[in-house]
């Protein structure tokens, strides 16, 4: 209940707020990534404001919270009854600086609570990021950087760097670490992407699971291939889809240190998504 009631007066407060900003969007999906043993369910919702404050710097919020619902074969795993729903509500402040009309600075820190019920001070972590960007002409941009990042299943620095490339006024690529996509657009309404991502994240348990050898972390990893489709319904509203397939998928839990205690060797699977977007 307590995690419940602050999730909810968070929302309210930058819901709130976002009336003095100059542009927001609320997002709310749905994804299911089921394996052969083990099927993973989950919806998020998240809110994003931004301001440009000058002509030379800009502030962007994104709020989000997500729920994670995960079914076992029962057959194959036991006593997993307190592993089947974690939670992750995370912030991520961003400045954008203009250094010139070419080179850009970019600093973001997220805040993240990653918790199963109970939600308490152990619970949080600090990720973030530094980018700097340099356009070589009207086409090409070179973005490098640093992030503290868990997409590996636990936080852990690493380099980032993508290489943006404008093919032609329909379309985009996007070649880099962790993330790549080739976008598309034949219309202002329809919107057409290939993407490659390196995503994961991680969940503190409310208590040691003495089952698995106190094991205090639940731990989820994989690289995404994906296509997927935004479509402009209205002037504000817009509907995506998204449908790819998870290599490599790790899902583990660890103890403090981020050591692996117990693999449930998942194997890979397919993932299908669904969206809706308000912009303004």
């Amino acid at each position: 209940m307590k995690a419940r009631f602050l999730i909810w007066v968070i929302f309210s407060i930058s819901f709130f707020n976002m009336n003095a900003q100059e542009n927001f969007s609320v997002n709310m999906n749905l994804k299911t990534e089921p394996t052969d043993k083990i099927d993973f369910n989950e919806s998020s919702i998240g809110i994003k404001f931004s301001k440009e404050l000058n002509a030379k710097n800009q502030i962007t919020n994104t709020l989000e919270y997500s729920s994670l619902k995960v079914n076992y074969d029962v057959i194959s795993f036991k006593n997993t009854e307190d592993l089947d729903q974690f939670n992750k509500i995370e912030n991520k402040f961003e400045i954008k600086h203009e250094i010139s009309n070419a080179t850009k600075l970019e600093l973001a820190i997220t805040p993240s609570a990653n918790f199963q019920q109970n939600l308490d001070a152990s619970d949080f972590s600090l990720f973030g990021s530094f980018d700097i960007s340099q356009q070589f002409n009207s086409k090409t941009t070179l973005k490098i950087g640093v992030a503290r990042s868990a997409i590996f299943g636990y936080p852990k620095f690493i380099p980032t760097l993508s290489v943006n490339y404008q093919m032609n006024d329909h379309s985009n690529m996007l070649l880099g670490f962790p993330d790549s996509n080739i976008s598309y657009s034949n219309n202002i309404r329809n919107k057409f992407s290939l993407t490659n991502s390196f995503n994961g994240t991680f969940y503190h348990l409310d208590t040691p699971n003495n089952f698995y050898e106190n094991a205090n972390k639940a731990s989820l990893s994989q690289m995404t291939s994906a296509f997927e489709y935004e479509r402009n319904v209205t002037k504000n509203w817009f509907l995506n889809f998204k449908a790819g397939y998870d290599f490599n998928k790790k899902y583990n839990l660890q103890d403090n240190d981020n050591h692996r205690i117990y693999d449930f060797n998942t194997g890979n699977g397919y993932i299908l998504g669904i969206g809706i977007k308000y912009k303004q």
